[in-house]
C-alpha cells in the first residue's frame, strides 16, 4: 500500500499520480461541456455562421496575429461590461473554429466592436491607427489594401461543415464569387463589424 512518505520521496511516482489526478479532474470538468446545450447551440437566432467574406477576414485576422494583442472574451465583471458591453457567453462562439478568446490586452477587447464604428473608421484605423487614435501603439497594416485572393474559401467552408458549421452547398459554391472585387481590408472590416452583435442587439 502506498504511503505519503513513499509518494513524496519518489519523484516519478509523484509525477505519475499528479498527472493522473489532473487528467481525471480535467476530464470531469471538460467532457460535460460537450453535452451542455448552452455551450453547443447558438445563444439566439442572430448567431450565424460566418459568410465567405467574414470567414476570409477572420483568417487574415489570425494570419496577422491580431489575437496577440486583442482578446475576444468579456468577463462578467462590472469594470469590463461597462467598458466593452454585455459579457460573453459560450453560445456566441459555437461557429468559431478555433475561438479567439485570448487573455492579452495590449489593445482593447474586440468582442463587442461590431457596429461601434463605421467601416470607414475601421479602414483608416487599420491602415494607420494614429489617424483616428493618436496615442495608439498598434502597428499600421497598410498592406491589407490589396486584392483579396483566397482560392480555398470553398474548401475551408466544406471543412468547417464537417465540424458542425451548417453551410449549405449553395453557400459553398457561391463563396469564391462573394470575394470578387474585395480587398483584404474589406474582409477584415467585415469580420470586425460582425463581432459580438448577437447579444448587443438583444440586450
Amino acid at each position: 500500500m502506498l504511503t505519503h512518505e513513499k509518494i513524496e520521496t519518489s519523484n516519478t511516482l509523484m509525477i505519475v499520480l499528479t498527472l493522473l489526478v489532473v487528467s481525471v479532474g480535467g476530464l470531469l470538468e471538460i467532457v460535460p461541456l460537450f453535452f451542455q446545450k448552452s455551450t453547443t447551440t447558438p445563444v439566439n437566432e442572430l448567431v450565424k455562421p460566418y459568410d465567405a467574406l467574414r470567414l476570409a477576414g477572420r483568417d487574415i485576422y489570425i494570419r496577422e496575429g491580431c489575437y496577440n494583442c486583442h482578446s475576444q472574451m468579456i468577463r462578467p465583471f462590472r469594470a469590463e461590461t461597462e467598458r466593452y458591453g454585455h459579457y460573453s457567453v459560450a453560445g456566441e462562439y459555437v461557429y468559431d473554429h478555433p475561438f479567439q478568446w485570448g487573455s492579452k490586452r495590449t489593445g482593447p477587447d474586440l468582442h463587442r466592436v461590431g457596429g461601434r464604428y463605421s467601416d470607414q473608421w475601421h479602414k483608416i484605423h487599420l491602415l494607420n491607427p494614429r489617424d483616428v487614435v493618436p496615442e495608439s501603439n498598434m502597428p499600421a497594416y497598410s498592406w491589407l489594401d490589396r486584392p483579396l485572393n483566397d482560392p480555398n474559401i470553398g474548401a475551408k467552408m466544406s471543412a468547417l461543415r464537417i465540424v458542425g458549421v451548417p453551410y449549405t452547398d449553395q453557400e459553398i459554391a457561391e463563396a469564391p464569387k462573394a470575394l470578387e472585387g474585395k480587398t483584404e481590408l474589406d474582409a477584415v472590416v467585415a469580420y470586425l463589424q460582425g463581432l459580438g452583435q448577437a447579444l448587443k442587439q438583444s440586450r
